[in-house]
């Protein structure tokens, strides 16, 4: 592939120097300029194909801004931009033109790169080797942001956009449980792939276990951004942000923010930071599915007080019965509606010489679904393949289908992948 250089390209007509013209979106997108700045001229080949025709490939930001003065631009900035953190070369622009987006593309997508160029401006970071539609896809969410004039900006970075139809939010629904094992991590998971088939517009599925959540691997992703890189950029969180920070499950299309990797994070994250989350993702999504660790903190009663619903799962044995007991007591202390607690009785069918009667009796509330113990539920995990998608013909998927019933009625048709 050519090369294009900026003050050396020859005009079109010369034989053997081809001159990249510089087209648009297609209609149904914004149309922006878009920038492929990369030293490495094999990178920057690649980048630019990944993009098509649409992209103009340079070795250096050197003229680029007055080239564009006076009309939006998209820079997507490549691998040897980013080898010393906050130094692209790019900070500057950024600051003086807020109708200036770029993307980073970083060879080691580390926390501290991440961090450093969200306070630059950059609209997104992603990791090298980036995946053609994910790129593709980041391209088309700061064109779009970029397309729409805003004031009061920070300098840089995109005004919030959130969308509400006749003042709808998303219902939030939060998955707990006040003992370890009971299952309510693969209950989160698959409640968010059904409702995901089943809702018009976007579900969202959080990983609030902020020390030892798993959703990640039990939907298989290798996500690149989680819940600590929206905290670390708190001042700047709005909606495109967020949601350039999801992972996406291909097979249901159901968006996840995933927990830290690293136990340590979790003290970085607090009840108003996971406040200002789910009031974002509420204003986009149709439904936000929320997986918490199984201890009352801070965080735990915040997320209770924002949901809609409440899922108290429960296993069958006494000392699960017992922690729910004394979890449901302290609920009622802190004057949570009853209304939305629905009790979730985990592996119901199990011959352990405890009737659902004699729980419900104990707990003074009745169970509003039963999921049975199927052998399928550790095998689905394992393959990191939502039992609901891995046997959708089981048991346990039916009863989880009939628990989604009550939040999203099923369809004929599911929806295409997103």
């Amino acid at each position: 592939m050519s090369e294009y250089l900026w003050a050396d390209d020859p005009p079109a007509s010369e034989p053997g120097h081809p001159v990249r013209a510089m087209s648009s979106f297609p209609t149904s997108e914004p149309s922006v300029p878009i920038v492929v700045v990369e030293a490495d001229a094999s990178a920057r080949s690649r980048l630019t194909m990944q993009l098509g025709e649409r992209a103009v490939p340079v070795d250096t930001l050197d003229g680029i801004e007055g080239r564009y003065a006076g009309t939006p631009l998209l820079l997507v900035l490549g691998p040897s931009c980013s080898t010393i953190p906050g130094n692209t070369g790019a900070e500057g622009l950024l600051s003086r033109r807020p109708d200036v987006g770029a993307i980073l593309i970083a060879d080691n997508l580390s926390t501290e790169v991440f961090q450093q160029a969200m306070r630059s401006g950059f609209r997104d970071v992603l990791g090298a080797p980036v995946d053609t539609g994910q790129l593709n896809e980041a391209v088309r969410r700061v064109a779009q942001s970029l397309a729409v004039p805003s004031q009061g900006v920070t300098p840089g970075y995109a005004a919030p956009v959130i969308e509400e139809e006749h003042g709808k939010r998303g219902q939030v629904i939060t998955v707990f449980s006040t003992k370890g094992g009971a299952g309510k991590s693969v209950l989160a998971a698959n409640l968010g792939v059904l409702l995901a088939q089943r809702a018009s517009g976007t579900v969202a599925l959080v990983d609030a276990d902020l020390q030892f959540g798993d959703i990640a691997v039990m939907l298989k992703l290798a996500p690149q951004h989680t819940i600590v890189d929206a905290v670390g950029s708190f001042d700047r969180l709005d909606v495109g942000f967020l949601e350039s920070l999801l992972a996406t499950h291909g097979p249901s299309g159901l968006k996840v923010l995933p927990a830290p990797l690293e136990p340590a994070f979790a003290d970085q994250i607090g009840a108003e930071q996971m406040h200002k989350i789910i009031e974002l993702l509420r204003s986009f999504c149709d439904f936000v599915v929320v997986d918490t660790p199984a201890y009352f903190n801070d965080v735990v009663l915040g997320l209770i007080e924002d949901s809609d619903d409440v899922l108290l799962v429960a296993g069958m044995d006494i000392p699960n019965i017992k922690n729910v007991k004394i979890g449901l007591q302290t609920l009622r202390l802190l004057n949570t509606p009853m209304s939305k607690i629905h009790l979730i009785l985990n592996r119901a069918n199990s011959k352990v010489k405890l009737e659902v009667s004699e729980v419900e009796r104990t707990l003074q509330v009745k169970a509003d679904a039963l999921i049975p113990s199927d052998v399928v539920v550790p095998q689905s995990v394992n393959k990191g393949t939502p039992v609901v998608i891995d046997a959708p013909r089981s048991s346990i998927a039916k009863s989880l289908e009939l628990l989604a019933d009550r939040f999203a009625p099923p369809v004929a048709t599911k929806k295409k992948r997103r």
